[in-house]
């Protein structure tokens, strides 16, 4: 049995949420088979998975001692080099233009590779995450970004600014996010896209369907090329893959995709400009009232342009 009395920087989080990274290696599917045989128990009681964590809470995990050697363990920080354009950074967040072809979390396939080791890495040559963990917390991004999009990323240092900053990613009314895409065929005009999307759990595919979940996007066109143009995209919601799936449905899909894309042009595109991935970019993050620890980031603006590669193809664009 391990016992953690929370303190204040881990408390307002789900009870579940707290073990799963606490047994960082463990599998999803035993941390739920903790809570569901009542495994799990907060002040002597047994507590549901979306129990909320408050500070000197006392949280029992009844596990074997070998479990525990097993499967809490800290990620190995292999990664030395950090290769990542820092953007801003101060003692609660950190602000970095991710690159195209990283993984910010680890998957079946890759375990070393990724921007959230990459961040863990940094902060401990820099001295800060040793002194993080103290409290328990691992320095964690507050969004996602898809592998092959590029562009700006948070990651948070404590757990109060994750909070506040999921909270702000999740509603969108203070925190605009923006991204630059270039898309096959001439916009006109720009519009707004209001089309349910709907993931299916088996293929990992998102279509436009009525069952779906309300998706918005504002488009405007920055400049038009010869079969192509290039767009500011705002995402008034934020679901998977929304701006892929969008711009497909208008018949303009974003050039290099190889999901949701046209494949032909994508061909001839790659086969001309030696570029074979999607050709969007989150550029940026435009802060408004911002509340609690992060109020000085009130009225902010963060921005970062494309990659060189994708500079000198536009430059190159007729």
């Amino acid at each position: 049995m391990k016992e953690i009395i929370i303190n204040k920087l881990e408390e307002k989080q789900s009870a579940f949420k707290y073990v799963k990274k606490y047994l960082n290696h463990a599998p999803l599917s035993f941390i739920e088979k903790l809570f569901r045989k009542k495994d799990v128990k907060v002040n002597g009681g047994w507590i549901k998975k979306d129990y909320v964590l408050k500070a000197n809470d006392v949280l029992r995990i009844y596990i074997k001692d070998e479990q525990l050697e097993e499967f809490n363990k800290r990620t190995v920080n292999i990664p030395t080099n950090f290769n990542t354009s820092i953007i801003y950074e101060d003692e609660n967040i950190l602000i970095l233009n991710k690159k195209k072809g990283i993984l910010i979390h680890e998957d079946k396939n890759e375990k070393v590779k990724t921007l959230a080791n990459e961040v863990i890495s940094y902060l401990t040559n820099k001295g800060e995450y040793s002194k993080l963990n103290i409290n328990g917390f691992t320095p964690a991004p507050c969004h996602r970004l898809d592998r092959n999009t590029s562009g700006l990323i948070v990651f948070a240092k404590n757990f109060e600014s994750l909070q506040i900053m999921e909270e702000l990613f999740k509603e969108k009314e203070e925190l605009n996010k923006y991204y630059k895409c270039l898309v096959f065929g001439e916009v006109k005009s720009g519009g707004v896209i209001n089309k349910p999307l709907l993931k299916d759990s088996n293929s990992g595919m998102v279509k436009v369907n009525s069952k779906g979940k309300t998706a918005i996007t504002e488009y405007k066109v920055i400049k038009n090329y010869n079969n192509a143009t290039l767009l500011e995209i705002h995402l008034i919601t934020g679901r998977t893959h929304q701006i892929r799936v969008h711009m497909a449905s208008i018949n303009h899909p974003v050039v290099g995709d190889a999901k949701y894309g046209d494949f032909k042009a994508n061909k001839e595109f790659n086969n001309k400009y030696k570029y074979n991935s999607q050709f969007l970019h989150a550029y940026k993050l435009e802060f408004k009232n911002v509340k609690g620890k992060l109020s000085y980031l009130s009225n902010k603006v963060f921005t970062c342009d494309f990659d060189k590669k994708e500079l000198s193809i536009l430059s190159s664009l007729k």
